[in-house]
């Protein structure tokens, strides 16, 4: 009977050491992800402002769609005195009109708290390129594409498959162009008449942008402003871009054009996540304890694009015809 008594005891004190280490087990992977996350974030002042001097990195990429978020993240970077210059790397089609004017003009307000010069990473057309000329200094890889420079309205006209189902749609409107184009009919000359007006006044903003951006005149915006895209390489003699490289050059520039102290490094900012759940942003939000900072963009991207194509609107995007 003693012996099985010492037997339980054994047993139980056993039992206990079992369950402490896997607490401690448990509470170490916590750990090790926390620290992971504390790593990504920190550095980037996600959760607490930077505090080592660094050149901040904000990547474009993906459609470009008006986003809180990066509005915001832009905000940070402009208030971190860390912060001692901004890489924005664009490597993005496009995206909507508007939400390319917001990304360009919270882009101006951060160029006149600290100096920003763009790095296209392989695209930065249409819209994009509304982001790039948002910068001082444009550097581009040579096989980059860039330009684009278009006013795009696309809607589908279903109208001839209506008429071989059997299905009219009836409308009763306030005047003639209400709710034009409305996809249920043919466009009549009027509707198409002003939409056409819509898109060349937005195109005439555009063309303006550039020629005051990057110093054009009439002659030398004509020649880049037909929506064509252009080598990095084409570029630079038509002042698309204004040097051939990589980051590195872009970070070259910065320190000897702006006076950015030399060898600090380039820290990623990243969006914060905003409240509530969403796959796109639970997935890009593994993707980044991974250390997989390709995949997390490709996921935020794909977020904001389904957003975005949902609520319509002029496009400045460069999709070219499979």
């Amino acid at each position: 009977m003693a012996a099985d008594a010492e037997f339980l005891i054994d047993r139980r004190r056993l039992r206990r050491k079992l369950t402490l280490w896997r607490v401690v087990g448990i509470g170490a992977a916590i750990l090790a992800v926390g620290a992971v996350g504390y790593r990504a974030r920190v550095g980037e002042g996600r959760i607490f402002p930077a505090s080592e001097n660094q050149i901040a990195r904000i990547s474009i990429g993906g459609f470009i769609a008006g986003s809180e978020s990066t509005r915001k993240l832009i905000e940070r970077v402009g208030e971190a005195k860390a912060v001692q210059g901004v890489v924005v790397s664009i490597s993005s089609p496009g995206g909507t009109t508007t939400g390319s004017e917001e990304l360009y003009r919270n882009l101006r307000a951060l160029a006149a708290k600290k100096p920003i010069v763009a790095f296209v990473d392989g695209t930065a057309a249409s819209g994009a390129y509304i982001t790039a000329v948002a910068a001082d200094h444009i550097v581009a890889r040579e096989t980059a594409l860039v330009g684009s420079i278009g006013v795009l309205f696309q809607y589908p006209d279903v109208s001839g498959l209506l008429d071989k189902v059997g299905v009219k749609v009836e409308a009763v409107k306030s005047s003639p162009l209400k709710a034009e184009p409305s996809g249920f009919s043919p466009t009549s000359p009027e509707a198409r008449a002003a939409l056409s007006a819509v898109v060349m006044d937005t195109y005439g903003w555009f063309k303006g942008l550039v020629a005051e951006r990057r110093g054009l005149d009439e002659a030398q915006l004509a020649a880049v402003a037909d929506g064509r895209v252009f080598s990095g390489r084409q570029s630079v003699p038509l002042k698309l871009v204004d040097e051939l490289g990589g980051e590195r050059q872009a970070v070259a520039w910065l320190e000897k054009e702006r006076e950015v102290p030399k060898n600090l490094p380039v820290k990623d900012w990243k969006p914060k996540s905003e409240g509530g759940f969403k796959l796109w942003s639970a997935l890009g939000l593994g993707a980044d304890l991974l250390g997989l900072d390709g995949l997390a963009a490709r996921l935020r991207a794909a977020e904001a694009e389904t957003a975005e194509l949902a609520g319509g609107g002029l496009l400045a995007v460069w999709r070219p015809a499979p």
